[in-house]
């Protein structure tokens, strides 16, 4: 039996999100599917929300630290799209009725004034930035036990559910990026720290490497645009009834909870 088409990938995938039913992951029953399918997959998967309506408001990273690279045997990170859906307004309640499982980890988003055109650097990302914040991305896999391989999680366009923006809005001048400390709190108490050097060594690198990325596949990171440019702290568990608070040097804090 050969593997399935990306479209087949996609409607088990918008089925799963739609019922919120956890799925098996592809790479049981089909160990050699591909990045290049997965992503494919990934492009059906978020076609469909476009179909219905939403709009492609940028982009997220994921496996951006080496830590993670190693865990699943890969040497580079990865993408996902946002679409307007996903963004969720600061202060609201995470939207329970939409996940199955979702986890919560620090980010630092960019929101572009202008194209990144390949060959980007960190120095053209930062030239190319309006706007830093603090963010949050809601994580939610579609797959049982929240597992998965990477092209599961690429086919799954990253694990994206939905993401928040912090209170506070700098531009990159003002900022040492890399520096940017970050205290996540659990219910009120310190569960880990890290700075936006976990970040590929510094977040703007990631969003560099997702430039050149999208221009070998024909796409550009636009003007307007946001891109969440990985996890500075790795994903916690969040559920009814709790909290998650991350703490950004310079950027505010963002406390996200279960009604």
């Amino acid at each position: 039996m050969g593997n399935p088409t990306p479209q087949a990938m996609a409607d088990v995938l918008i089925a799963g999100e739609r019922d919120r039913t956890e799925v098996a992951q592809f790479s049981d029953s089909y160990p050699d599917i591909d990045v290049a399918t997965a992503y494919a997959a990934q492009r059906a998967f978020v076609q469909s929300k476009l179909d219905a309506g939403e709009r492609l408001v940028g982009y997220k990273l994921g496996l951006t630290s080496r830590n993670k690279q190693q865990a699943m045997g890969v040497d580079s990170p990865l993408y996902g799209r946002v679409t307007s859906s996903m963004l969720s307004t600061y202060g609201d309640p995470i939207p329970f009725e939409r996940f199955i499982h979702p986890r919560v980890e620090s980010e630092i988003a960019f929101l572009l004034k202008d194209d990144v055109v390949a060959p980007a650097t960190v120095t053209s990302v930062l030239a190319a930035t309006d706007l830093i914040y603090g963010a949050v991305d809601v994580l939610d896999s579609r797959y049982q036990g929240f597992k998965f391989t990477l092209t599961d999680v690429v086919a799954d366009n990253a694990s994206a559910g939905a993401f928040y923006l912090g209170p506070i809005a700098r531009r990159p001048e003002d900022l040492e990026l890399h520096l940017i400390g970050c205290v996540v709190r659990v219910d009120g108490e310190v569960a880990m720290t890290a700075a936006g050097a976990a970040v590929m060594g510094h977040p703007a690198a990631s969003v560099a490497w997702l430039a050149n990325q999208l221009a070998a596949e024909g796409e550009t990171l636009k003007a307007g645009q946001l891109v969440f440019s990985g996890g500075v702290t790795a994903p916690v568990p969040v559920v009814p009834g709790g909290s998650v608070t991350f703490e950004f040097d310079g950027l505010g804090a963002i406390e996200v909870y279960g009604a």
